[in-house]
């Protein structure tokens, strides 16, 4: 399959794959469980968490299907079908591009950073949000001052070290004070499952923007559309502001 892809005309090959929250790998699923999980998202959010726990007893029951990925009122996804794995010790970001110098940080070198703790919503464009999350990493915008961003830049490039997700922000979003490079959520290290060790955390925007397994940033000329957004997802994701929804504002 070629070209933009509509999320209502996905394969199961083009979308997301859903998986436990104990990071066995899960089936993948057809296209209308999918997208029936995204309206029980958004019925969640309407009516809160026991239509979502009752959704979860419901979709436990589909042949083929494991649980719901459910942690709390979480849901896991990844578009590769499995969670890439990468421990504390192995990991590294790379920030890249047009920049003075040219940056790797280990993990241990950005817990050495001054800290940024933040306790804020995540809000998904599917419908669903988890209240008052404890985040903890270093401003997107100290890491680009260590670097030294040159003049003719104008956006950021992220990657995932799942070898496939991609997302962008301007250099103005980027340096706002609640856009961090996380390491801590929910009071605890990143797990796999969420996007550790380290992943990016982007408070006013949907869920999509925040991508997980942050291997690298690349600051560029402009911006490029990351992997939703070649697919027809906004660009500038604002939460209630964009992609057809009302959200309250994070």
């Amino acid at each position: 399959m070629t070209g933009p892809v509509r999320p209502e005309d996905a394969d199961v090959t083009d979308y997301v794959g859903l998986l436990d929250v104990d990071e066995r790998l899960g089936t993948r699923v057809g296209r209308r469980i999918v997208l029936g999980l995204m309206g029980a998202g958004a019925a969640g959010i309407i009516f809160g968490r026991p239509i979502q726990e009752k959704t979860a007893q419901v979709i436990s029951g589909v042949p083929g299907l494991n649980q719901l990925p459910v942690g709390g009122r979480w849901r896991i996804y990844t578009v590769t079908g499995g969670l890439p794995k990468r421990s504390q010790a192995d990991y590294s970001l790379r920030i890249h591009g047009l920049v003075d110098e040219e940056l790797t940080f280990s993990y241990e070198q950005l817990l050495e950073l001054e800290p940024t703790h933040l306790t804020k919503d995540f809000q998904c464009v599917t419908g669903w949000r988890v209240e008052d999350v404890k985040w903890t990493g270093i401003r997107l915008a100290d890491l680009l001052d260590a670097a030294g961003v040159q003049t003719s830049a104008t956006a950021l490039r992220f990657f995932s070290f799942d070898g496939i997700y991609t997302e962008s922000l301007t250099l103005a979003q980027a340096r706002r004070d609640d856009v961090i490079v996380a390491y801590s959520m929910l009071g605890d290290d990143i797990t796999r499952a969420h996007g550790g060790p380290v992943r990016l955390y982007v408070a006013p925007m949907y869920g999509y923007k925040s991508i997980k397994w942050l291997e690298s940033i690349e600051v560029t000329d402009e911006v490029v559309p990351g992997y939703w957004e070649r697919r027809f997802y906004a660009v500038d994701a604002w939460i209630g502001n964009s992609n057809g929804r009302n959200d309250n504002p994070v």
